[in-house]
């Protein structure tokens, strides 16, 4: 057990971080919401009947829509783009490790065996996999933003509704898209040029304290 925690004690924090983290989402939003259908005259809601409502689902996602988004955006763009000095970059000039061709070797994972279009396709995995998750994320923002529009209007007593598909048209739908993908990009290019001129001993995000400000990568 200990073995299996100091090997995967990185994951196994950001999972407890994570879990803390959307309790307290779902404890705070539950309150939020009840607090406002009070003033509307409705009746509270339940814990399980939050969790499938729309202010709980449009929240949860339209954070996660912009996560990953700008970690697919941030592994693509470092492979054509560099920044001198920074410990996100890789080196200025010539190839690194991750450049090279795949070798057909012991312990090479299968994709890696099998070549072809597997091989191709694995190549890739990861932006595909980050961008994959981003555009579920963002259906699933939709389909959560139109139920909570819905909410309000009932609410208001109004007759108007949306779909998932034409709450994609709003200016609700991208203002809530855009406020959080802003955050996101700037946090991005905070840390690649933080860490051009500040250190953090022992992490993997930042270079040796004694290396000289202009040295890229980790």
């Amino acid at each position: 057990m200990k073995q299996f925690v100091r090997d995967n004690g990185l994951t196994l924090a950001m999972l407890l971080l994570f879990a803390i983290s959307l309790t307290g989402q779902i404890g705070a939003g539950l309150a939020d919401s009840n607090d406002d259908r009070q003033q509307h005259g409705e009746g509270p809601q339940d814990l399980v009947t939050y969790l499938g409502s729309g202010h709980f689902i449009e929240a949860v996602f339209e954070n996660w829509e912009s996560e990953f988004l700008q970690m697919g955006a941030f592994v693509v763009l470092t492979v054509m783009l560099r920044q001198k000095g920074s410990a996100e970059s890789k080196q200025l000039d010539g190839e690194e490790e991750t450049d090279r061709e795949p070798q057909r070797k012991a312990g090479a994972p299968w994709p890696v065996m099998q070549g072809g279009l597997i091989g191709k396709v694995y190549e890739n995995s990861l932006a595909i996999a980050l961008f994959a998750l981003f555009f579920f994320s963002m259906a699933m923002h939709a389909v959560g933003g139109s139920m909570e529009y819905n909410d309000e209007e009932a609410m208001h007593r109004s007759p108007e509704r949306v779909t998932p598909v034409s709450y994609l048209g709003t200016s609700r739908f991208w203002f809530e898209s855009f406020q959080n993908w802003q955050s996101e990009f700037l946090s991005v290019g905070a840390i690649v040029v933080l860490s051009i001129f500040l250190r953090q001993r022992g992490s993997s995000q930042s270079k040796p304290v004694d290396a000289p400000h202009a040295e890229t990568g980790g």
